[in-house]
This record gives structure tokens, C-alpha cells and sequence, in this order.
């Protein structure tokens, strides 16, 4: 029975603790993506406040994967100096930290008006613009995008790595039927559409070694019609975990998947909270690797719950640090009171103007 300050061993990477920061985009790093003081400063706090890991705000591997303004930048070896000094800042602090890697697909921000963004089908309905459907020479771009990412990241001194397969992002877009309708090697079963993925994984494996944390962040359902249901992710989560994967981080829902997704802005109680449970429950009774649960944990005695039963092996924050980064260390302290955090979204609306993620309530 596993406890939240239990220390737990990811391929050789000791956490103190089993809470996470979840990726979160900051809207902090400059148009190219290098990492900014005020950056520096929202780590080293996230360090100092507790969290046993710390997962990078999704930084994107190639140029034409960029998802949105002011995100971290992981594409080219001109970013290293900057990421060296957000490792070392969180190092100082005590903290350990994960690169989070990435690539928009459809949803990427256009350089030009009218621009067709990648993606594993021309699939209609979910943006203005239609996509392209990339070929295999493109796929296998993304997939040495990909790598050459994660050796840039154990280069800076990140402890690890995660590949973004969530969230109907590129490689999340390749695990879904809704949006992969490809008839080739890559489209079909289930198998098929986790080739990019395996891919991705074997190739960041080759570059960085075997005693290197790679982790993945996947939906356990896309929440859409026609897309990733509970079963194939539970096939794809394994033929993961047989080629090397070290852990699982388990979310849901994509950008287009509206009141359809169980992700909640108003988390009132504990009934309320940790809306994909159940599926990390599942997905730990089919792995032997650590699960991550993220989605709306606000309680103490939810995590610890969680992690009793066990549902999960670790629990993921994302909004209650945004706006208390030592919630960890406030409940380590013995306060076990409920994050102070609304759950209202309003954190990222500075983010979307410019002006950096922070939570605009006033604390009491």
C-alpha cells in the first residue's frame, strides 16, 4: 500500500514523493521558444514547493509543430543554453524534472494564412483549414524530430522524458480513427496507428539509452465519436510498455472533444474529482510499469486514496499549481485542506494575451 510521500523509482529516477506536476503551458518563452527568467522563476518555485517531478509545459520538437505562442522550444541545439538553466534552477531547488516533447499535427499554429498543418489523415470538421495528409517520409521526419528532441533533453540535464501522445495532438491524432483514416501501415487497427508512437519511442530510446526515463502521456478515450476507446488504448499502452516504456501518465479528451469530455472547470467535492479513475485503474491491473493519474485531483484524501487501493501509482497536478506551487509541501506539512484552486480556467487567459499563466483570484 503506497502512500503520497512514499518515494518511488522510475528507471532509476527517485522521486520523494508520488505527486506530479502535469505539463502545463506557461505562455512564458519567448515567440522562438527560448526559456525566459520568468520561466526560471515558475520552475524554481514548483521545485521549492514540493512536487516529487516536475513535467515540462509540452515543447515542441520541429518548427511546424508548434501548438501555440510562447511555448518552450525544443528544436533546435540554439535552445540548449536556456534549457541547461531551467534544469539546473529546478536541480538548485531540489526538484526533478521531466521534458515534456511534442507536436501539434492539424493543430499547429500556422506560419502563413491558409497554410495546411500535417496530419495522419486530411480529416475534415475540426479545423478552418484542412489538413495534409503527411507521407511516410514525413512521418519518419517527426519520428528523428522526435529523438533528436530527447537527446537535446538529457544533453540540457532533464531527468527524463515525456512523449505527448494526449490531447489530440500529432501522435495522439495517429492512436485515434477519428482522425487517422490512413490506409497504409500507419491507419487501421490498432497496432497499425501505434507505429508512429512505437517508432518515436524506439528511436528516443536508441538516442538516449536504456537507463534513461521515457514516459508517455496518452487518452484512455478521445471522447469523440469514433475515436480511441479504453480497449485499443489499453492494447497500444502495452505494446508500449513491451518496447521500453517506463511509465504512463493517463489523461483523456482532445481539443475538439467539447462537453463530451469528462474534464471539469467546476470540481465542487470530492465526487467530483479524478475523472479518469477508473481507467488508470485499468490500465495498472494491464501494466507493470508506474500510472500517473491526472484530471481534476483538488484533495489530499483523494490522492491518498488513489494511491491505497491502488488506482494509480502516482497522482498529477496541473491547475491547484498554478495557483499554490507548495500545495505539496502544504500538505506535507499536515495541512491536508483542499487546493485552493477554482477550477474556473480563468489561469490561462493571461497566457493566451501574453501576459503569462497565473491564477487572477486573489487568495483569501
Amino acid at each position: 500500500m503506497a502512500h503520497p510521500f512514499d518515494p518511488i523509482v522510475i528507471n532509476g529516477m527517485t522521486l520523494r514523493n508520488r505527486f506530479v506536476r502535469s505539463a502545463t503551458w506557461e505562455g512564458l518563452a519567448t515567440d522562438n521558444g527560448e526559456v525566459t527568467d520568468r520561466l526560471l522563476q515558475l520552475y524554481r518555485e514548483l521545485a521549492e514547493g514540493g512536487v516529487g517531478l516536475i513535467i515540462s509545459s509540452h515543447s515542441y520538437v520541429a518548427p511546424n509543430g508548434k501548438a501555440t505562442p510562447w511555448q518552450i522550444g525544443i528544436c533546435a541545439d540554439k535552445l540548449l543554453p536556456g534549457l541547461n538553466q531551467l534544469t539546473r534552477t529546478v536541480h538548485d531547488a531540489g526538484g526533478i524534472i521531466a521534458c515534456q516533447l511534442a507536436h501539434a499535427g492539424l493543430f499547429a499554429m500556422a506560419d502563413r494564412p491558409g497554410e495546411n498543418s500535417l496530419a495522419p489523415s486530411a480529416a475534415t470538421g475540426f479545423t478552418q483549414t484542412a489538413p495534409r495528409e503527411m507521407t511516410e517520409d514525413e512521418i519518419n521526419g517527426v519520428v528523428l524530430s522526435f529523438a533528436d528532441a530527447a537527446g537535446r533533453a538529457k544533453s540540457a540535464g532533464f531527468d527524463g522524458v515525456q512523449i505527448h501522445a494526449a490531447h489530440g495532438y500529432l501522435l495522439s491524432q495517429f492512436l485515434s480513427p477519428v482522425f487517422n483514416q490512413r490506409r497504409d501501415n500507419y491507419g487501421g487497427d490498432a497496432k497499425n496507428r501505434a507505429r508512429i508512437v512505437k517508432e518515436v519511442l524506439i528511436a528516443i530510446r536508441d538516442r538516449v539509452g536504456p537507463d534513461y526515463p521515457v514516459m508517455i502521456k496518452m487518452n484512455c478515450r478521445d471522447y469523440l465519436d469514433g475515436g480511441l476507446e479504453l480497449d485499443d488504448a489499453l492494447r497500444i499502452a502495452e505494446i508500449l510498455q513491451d518496447n521500453g516504456l517506463n511509465a504512463v501518465e493517463v489523461s483523456g479528451g482532445t481539443l475538439s472533444s467539447g462537453k463530451q469530455s469528462p474534464s471539469r472547470t467546476a470540481i465542487r467535492e470530492t465526487g467530483d474529482e479524478a475523472y479518469f479513475e477508473e481507467a488508470a485503474r485499468a490500465f495498472r491491473e494491464t501494466l507493470a510499469i508506474p500510472v500517473i493519474l491526472v484530471g481534476g485531483i483538488r484533495s489530499y484524501t483523494v490522492a491518498d486514496r488513489i494511491l491505497a487501493e491502488p488506482a494509480a501509482d502516482l497522482v498529477s497536478l496541473s491547475r491547484p499549481l498554478i495557483r499554490e506551487p507548495a500545495l505539496v509541501n502544504r500538505w506535507l506539512s499536515g495541512d491536508h485542506s483542499r487546493a485552493e484552486c477554482l477550477s474556473d480556467n480563468r489561469c490561462f487567459g493571461p497566457a493566451m494575451s501574453g501576459k503569462g499563466i497565473y491564477c487572477v483570484v486573489e487568495k483569501k
